[in-house]
């Protein structure tokens, strides 16, 4: 029988990530802190914890997909989460956090004689939904090799190994999201330019993205600004994530004007 997985975070990522497992043949304890939201799970036969530790299984696998690296620490410091993971036991966590973060999660987790694996994702809900994510992922080898499959059942496309020095995932996650963010703002730029000038913005994009730019993020950044939406709503992720690059820009001591300049966009 399909091991069964604890799952922290339900999220507009988490919840169809979630159900991808379970369609898979994963049982799953869930945790979110607003418990309704796993309702469409437990629906399902998924079985609903009271706190994060009670989706712990001891030695097994738990994924959290959480806002940042201090939500994770909140989680993991919270009813002995750690003491109960314990020997053999993986934490796959997907948060966007700092790669300094994702160092010091793994020490604790080591510990307590558990494994850390750092997988970021890229991707919106949409493609969570889709099975049509792209995930790096860090840990130790035998770690990732238990957390490969989930990963792809929870909805991957894609999982790319960067290797076991924890840190890296993060990294390659920061440069992909910098740049979107850049890649976003210019669209924004230049949608807005060829729509005051008189020109049809979509038959832009959709000419741009089919020649030029025939990359994902132009085309559904660029579809999304040209029928007049935003590329991020009113979201708070540009500026976290940006800030998040920046910092570790300076820590390896590389110059970001592009980044500055897009923070005071920001």
């Amino acid at each position: 029988m399909t091991e069964r997985i604890g799952f922290i975070g339900l999220g507009s990522l988490g919840l169809p990530m979630a159900r991808n497992l379970m369609a898979a043949g994963y049982p799953l304890t869930v945790y979110n802190r607003t418990a309704s939201k796993a309702a469409p799970l437990t629906a399902k036969g998924a079985m609903q914890a009271e706190r994060p530790v009670d989706a712990v299984t001891p030695g097994g696998i738990v994924v959290s997909v959480l806002w940042d690296a201090d939500a994770v620490d909140n989680v993991v410091d919270q009813n002995g989460f750690l003491d109960r993971l314990g020997p053999g036991g993986v934490h796959i966590a997907m948060c966007t956090g700092s790669p300094e973060a994702a160092k010091t999660l793994a020490a604790r987790h080591a510990e307590k004689g558990c494994t850390y694996v750092e997988a970021p994702i890229f991707g919106r809900p949409e493609a969570a939904e889709a099975k049509a994510l792209w995930i790096p992922f860090a840990g130790p080898a035998e770690a990732k090799e238990r957390a490969r499959p989930i990963l792809t059942a929870l909805g991957a496309q894609g999982v790319f190994d960067f290797g076991e020095e924890i840190g890296t995932a993060t990294i390659v996650k920061l440069v992909g999201n910098f740049l979107i963010v850049s890649a976003s703002n210019s669209l924004r730029e230049a949608v807005t330019m060829a729509r005051n000038s008189g020109v049809d913005a979509p038959a832009v994009i959709d000419m741009l993205t089919q020649t030029l730019f025939p990359a994902p993020i132009y085309q559904s950044y660029g579809k999304r600004l040209a029928e007049g939406g935003a590329a991020f709503g009113q979201s708070d992720i540009p500026a976290k994530d940006v800030g998040l690059f920046k910092d570790a820009a300076g820590k390896a001591k590389t110059q970001t004007p592009i980044a500055e300049m897009l923070l005071d966009l920001l």
